[in-house]
């Protein structure tokens, strides 16, 4: 693993109104590690991440204070433009969302459309790549033009993933992939992110505490909106330093 960091959250606030979700919270990921956050439901992690790519401000009365820096540059820096940052960070969401309307060829290209690529022999040739790259190419290989939807839902979220592997984003955020999907396609899902993990960059948010120790280099454990402990995935689950972490991760509370 390179241990330089591709990733770095410096004193971040996020809020909804009033409310705050995110309570200053530092930590640095690095290039092609895999990165869970671990708590209890509500305690923000899927705000947090929503953080990473600019997303959470998208929501009526929600926005985000501190600094994100991705490559050095900080995503909340105002010249910064948000679509661009999105690009580079990709996300996969809980429940798998092919565009309905679209094939499953139309669905991997959709972003690259969008950023003005036309030629056809170049989105055939992205979309084939990132299919490949998402462990689903040979099973779809033969009905490009049929609807996203028409998919499994392990297949789905393989889709989204190579939707969001298309445009060649340097960090994946996956904000629990598998917790709609059955074992067999969580467990396909889980090889494909080690496979995933040697080109981009994975921040993961999961319920499934033995998934985190499975598949993470390095573990954040969030309480109340607030970052308790974060370090390597062996030294947290096996030495945590912090007495929430282990009552949480032993099960005595959450």
């Amino acid at each position: 693993m390179n241990t330089k960091a591709i990733l770095e959250v410096k004193d971040l606030h996020a809020w909804f109104g009033n409310t705050e979700a995110v309570k200053g919270v530092s930590l640095s990921a690095a290039y092609n590690a895999v990165t869970a956050i671990i708590g209890p439901s509500g305690c923000g992690k899927s705000t947090f991440i929503r953080c990473l790519n600019r997303l959470h401000e998208e929501l009526p009365g929600a926005y985000a204070t501190g600094h994100v820096l991705i490559e050095n540059i900080d995503i909340y820096d105002k010249k910064v433009d948000p679509v661009s940052i999105r690009r580079k960070v990709g996300m996969v969401f809980q429940k798998p969302n092919p565009f309905p309307s679209l094939s499953i060829f139309d669905n991997v290209v959709a972003g690259l459309k969008l950023a003005g690529v036309k030629r056809q022999s170049t989105l055939k040739e992205i979309a084939e790549q990132s299919l490949l790259s998402a462990a689903l190419w040979s099973e779809v290989k033969d009905k490009l033009h049929a609807p996203g939807t028409s998919l499994s839902g392990g297949q789905q979220q393989r889709l989204c993933i190579a939707r969001a592997l298309a445009v060649e984003p340097t960090v994946l955020l996956m904000d629990e992939p598998t917790s709609a999907l059955d074992p067999i396609s969580t467990a396909k899902i889980e090889e494909l992110m080690t496979e995933l993990r040697k080109k981009v960059t994975i921040v993961i948010v999961t319920h499934n505490m033995q998934q985190a120790a499975r598949i993470s280099d390095q573990t954040a454990f969030f309480l109340s909106g607030e970052l308790i402990e974060f370090g390597e995935t062996s030294q947290v689950f096996t030495a945590p330093q912090k007495e929430q972490t282990e009552r949480y991760i032993t099960g005595r509370f959450g």
